[in-house]
């Protein structure tokens, strides 16, 4: 058997299809969470360009429906940068680097009483 070919009694390939299935998993929620991100961003400019209208209509006249609708609008866009912010960080991307600094840091410490033993 050459190196290139799989093994089929390898007790390795199930894992492999388990970790693939799990890329092509993070791959299809990373394309939903790009659209929805360029969504945002589109709904975000629409509603400043509409919020920037109805306030030089509110100049003009003095009217308690632009107050109103000014009001959604902002409420809209908060509601918006929250969803485009959620966008940088999450738990699932910080996860494995949480985890690696407490293994390390762990091993770090056993380390240094090990070598602080021997001087000592």
């Amino acid at each position: 058997m050459s190196l290139g070919q799989p093994n089929p009694n390898n007790s390795e390939d199930p894992n492999f299809e388990q970790q693939l299935a799990e890329v092509e998993q993070s791959l299809l929620q990373l394309k939903e969470r790009y659209t929805q991100i360029q969504q945002d961003r589109e709904r975000q400019s629409e509603l400043l360009h509409q919020q920037e209208q109805l306030k030089k209509q509110s100049r003009l006249q003095r009217d308690h429906t632009f107050k109103t609708q000014l009001k959604q609008i902002q409420e809209q866009l908060e509601s918006i940068e929250l969803n485009l912010e959620s966008s940088l960080f999450s738990w699932g991307s910080l996860k494995e680097p949480f985890w690696q600094a407490v293994r390390f840091t762990g091993a770090g410490i056993v380390v240094g009483w090990i070598l602080k033993s021997l001087v000592g």
